[in-house]
């Protein structure tokens, strides 16, 4: 049965709650009674459901035990968890390949123990020193996947298929976050990449957020969500006011409620669901009180962008999608 505005799976992104708390410990180190407390606060805020976004909580540096106690703090809070993100791990970053992939693969097996029904993974790489010192990170250029250089490509792919393959075994999908400057940064780079992967449980999380904020000219984000949304298995979604001078050049954006933004996401979802997207969403927001300005957004999809009991006629996604209970069943933990 399709899901309908209210049974769809809908996360709250992390990237709010820092990986080092006011003593200077690691979270992953922390007293459990902190990890309840930040499950609790997006339980009060709305959400059934997170999405372990490890900018917080590294799963997949969590020792056994630790990983049981993390379980079932998510569980005394009633906060499923069916989604991990793992971000800056890029297993094509030449200094931190060999670490960044065996630490891909102890996720997926996180995520396994855990019960998670997705690992979303990208191929952008950490934040320059000059990045980090800016309000908004992705004003100053990041790290850029060589073009053309057909060996990183193949190594994209074998390394990522391996994830792939583990992934599988492990009974999770693996979704690819498109990011700009790397080889998921365009539609059909994404779309050819997935597609020489070659794994039914290997699909794209079409993050567009992530390219209509840059202060330069990009892609139409209508013909990227085209191209990518049938290869779709999870979505971060966002959105940033943005302003384009061409006769000067300029090019500004910031972050934006869902409903505030440039990208029309009554329209991306009409696309969406007509290629069978069924994956679960995540919303997510820079900057403020994230926490509120993404639950606005889940109440934004919910009454106004998602179908109804009738829904919309559904077509046929090229990928495996994400299934998830509805939200108002008992959490997943």
């Amino acid at each position: 049965m399709a899901y309908t505005a209210e049974s769809w799976p809908i996360t709250a992104a992390l990237l709010q709650f820092p990986g080092i708390n006011a003593n200077g410990l690691h979270i992953n180190d922390a007293d459990s009674s902190e990890w309840v407390k930040v499950f609790r606060e997006v339980k009060e805020a709305g959400f059934a459901h997170a999405d372990l976004t490890d900018s917080w909580v590294r799963p997949g540096d969590l020792s056994a035990a630790r990983l049981e106690e993390f379980k079932l703090s998510a569980a005394e809070a009633g906060i499923g968890i069916p989604v991990i993100s793992a971000i800056r791990s890029s297993v094509i970053d030449a200094a931190h390949w060999r670490e960044n992939l065996a630490y891909s693969h102890r996720t997926l097996d996180a995520a396994a123990a855990l019960g998670c029904e997705v690992v979303s993974v990208g191929l952008h790489q950490a934040l320059t020193r000059e990045q980090q010192r800016q309000l908004w990170f992705w004003t100053i250029q990041g790290h850029t996947d060589p073009v053309g250089d057909s060996q990183t490509w193949n190594d994209a792919v074998v390394r990522l298929r391996e994830l792939g393959h583990h992934a599988a075994e492990v009974g999770i999908l693996l979704s690819l976050e498109m990011y700009e400057d790397t080889y998921l940064g365009t539609g059909d780079s994404s779309v050819n990449l997935v597609q020489d992967i070659g794994l039914t449980n290997v699909g794209l999380n079409p993050d567009v957020g992530n390219l209509v904020r840059l202060h330069r000219p990009i892609e139409d984000w209508r013909e990227v969500l085209a191209k990518t949304l049938p290869y779709s298995n999870y979505w971060h979604v966002k959105n940033y006011i943005r302003d384009e001078d061409v006769a000067r050049d300029t090019y500004v954006a910031m972050p934006a409620p869902m409903d505030a933004g440039i990208i029309n996401y009554r329209d991306a979802f009409r696309t969406a669901i007509s290629a069978g997207f069924q994956g679960i969403i995540c919303t997510e927001h820079y900057g403020g009180d994230g926490l509120s300005v993404t639950a606005r957004n889940q109440e934004y999809l919910r009454t106004q962008v998602l179908p109804k009991q009738d829904g919309y006629a559904l077509g046929t996604s090229q990928v495996a999608q994400g299934r998830l209970q509805p939200a108002d069943a008992a959490p997943v933990s």
